[in-house]
C-alpha cells in the first residue's frame, strides 16, 4: 500500500497544505491563512483540513514534509532583528 504523506509550506501570506498517496495521487489540498505569531497554528489548521476532506485517519498518514519562506522574505524585505 503506498505511503501518505502530508506537505506544507509556511509562507509569508498563505500556508498551503498536501496530503498524497504514493508519489502522484493528490488526495486533498488547503490554503490557509498564515498565523504569523505562531506559524505552527496554520500548519495544523491546514494539516487537519486535509485529513478531514480526505476522510483519513490521523494515525494513517507515516511521513511530513515541512517547508517555509519565512525566513526568506524576511531577508529580502529587510525585516527582522539586524544581524552581523
Amino acid at each position: 500500500m503506498p505511503e501518505i504523506r502530508a506537505a506544507i509550506d509556511i509562507g509569508g501570506t498563505f500556508t498551503d497544505t498536501v496530503l498524497m498517496r504514493g508519489a502522484d495521487e493528490v488526495l486533498a489540498t488547503a490554503k490557509t491563512l498564515t498565523t504569523h505569531s505562531d506559524p505552527a497554528t496554520s500548519a495544523l489548521t491546514g494539516l487537519r483540513r486535509v485529513l478531514a476532506d480526505s476522510e483519513t485517519p490521523v494515525g494513517a498518514f507515516t511521513g511530513l514534509v515541512h517547508g517555509t519562506t519565512l525566513a526568506t522574505n524576511a531577508l529580502i524585505e529587510r525585516r527582522g532583528a539586524c544581524v552581523a
